[in-house]
C-alpha cells in the first residue's frame, strides 16, 4: 500500500528567522493520526535565516539526523562537539540519557535549508554521542546511496535504530528498483523534482509516501529529481 501526503498538507510555522514545515506532529501541531511511521517520529523541513538559529536546548531518548540541503549549519553540544556542516554532510546525534545542543546559521547573507529527522532508538538509556560524515556527491547519481545505517562506514553515519537512510539524484527518465523484506516499511520524500512509484502514484516536490506491504518499489523520475528513501522496520 502506498499512502501519499502532499507538501501542501504539511503544517507550517514561520517567524522572522525560521520557516518550518512539519511532516509529523511536532510542537504546537498535533494530529493523533500523524504521530509516527515506524521508528520515524519527526521530519522537519527548516529554512533558517542568516545569523540566526536554535539556542542551547535539551534532547533525550532520540536518534536525531540533520541533512543540510543548502548553506551552513553550525552545531555545538554539551559533549564539546562543534562543526560546520554543508551540502554533502550528514549529522547524527544520539540523545540517549540527555544532551544539550545548539544549531545556528553562521552565514551573514545565505539562508540555511535542512531536513531534521528524529527516530526512536532500539534501546533506551544510550550514552549520548555525535558524529558528522561527508558523502561522495557523485555517488548520488542514478543510485541509492546509504548515508545513515546501523552498520556504519567512512561515509555512512551510525544510527542505533534498525533503519537505513538513502539519498539519490535520479535523472529524468531513469528508474531504480528497491526490494524490501517482508515486515518492513519504506518512506520516500521528494526533495526536488517529481517521481513515479510503481506506475500508480506520483510524488512532487516535498511530497512523501508511506509504503507498507510492498516488497518491490520501482521509482521512476519524471524530471531530474533528488529524493530520500528510508528502509524501516515494520510496527507502528
Amino acid at each position: 500500500m502506498i499512502q501519499i501526503n502532499r507538501a501542501a498538507s504539511r503544517y507550517s510555522a514561520k517567524n522572522d528567522w525560521l520557516e518550518s514545515n512539519f511532516s509529523f506532529s511536532f510542537g504546537e501541531y498535533y494530529d493523533e493520526s500523524n504521530i509516527r511511521f515506524g521508528a520515524l517520529r519527526v521530519l522537519n523541513d527548516d529554512t533558517i535565516q542568516p545569523g540566526k538559529g536554535f539556542g542551547l536546548h535539551p534532547h533525550r531518548e532520540m536518534e536525531i539526523v540533520s541533512i543540510v540541503l543548502k548553506g551552513t549549519l553550525k552545531h555545538e553540544d554539551s559533549l564539546k562537539n562543534s562543526g560546520n556542516l554543508q551540502y554533502g554532510s550528514i549529522q547524527r546525534m544520539s540523545a540517549g540519557t540527555g544532551i544539550l545542543h545548539s544549531e545556528f546559521n553562521p552565514s551573514d547573507n545565505e539562508e540555511a535549508s535542512i531536513l531534521q529527522l528524529w527516530f526512536f532508538p532500539d534501546e533506551s538509556k544510550l550514552t549520548p554521542s555525535y558524529e558528522d560524515v561527508t558523502f561522495d556527491l557523485d555517488k548520488l547519481k542514478n543510485n541509492l546511496l546509504p548515508v545513515v545505517s546501523p552498520s556504519p562506514s567512512e561515509q555512512v553515519a551510525k544510527i542505533h535504530t534498525d533503519l537505513t537512510i538513502y539519498l539519490s539524484k535520479l535523472d529524468k527518465g531513469k528508474e531504480l528498483v528497491f526490494r524490501q523484506e517482508k515486515g518492513r516499511k519504506i518512506y520516500v520524500f521528494t526533495i526536488e523534482g517529481e517521481l513515479g512509484l510503481n506506475q500508480e502514484s506520483t510524488l512532487g516536490r516535498r511530497d512523501d509516501a508511506r509504503i507498507t506491504d510492498t516488497e518491490e518499489l520501482t521509482i521512476t523520475s519524471n524530471q531530474d529529481s533528488f529524493f530520500m528513501l528510508i528502509d524501516l522496520l515494520g510496527g507502528e
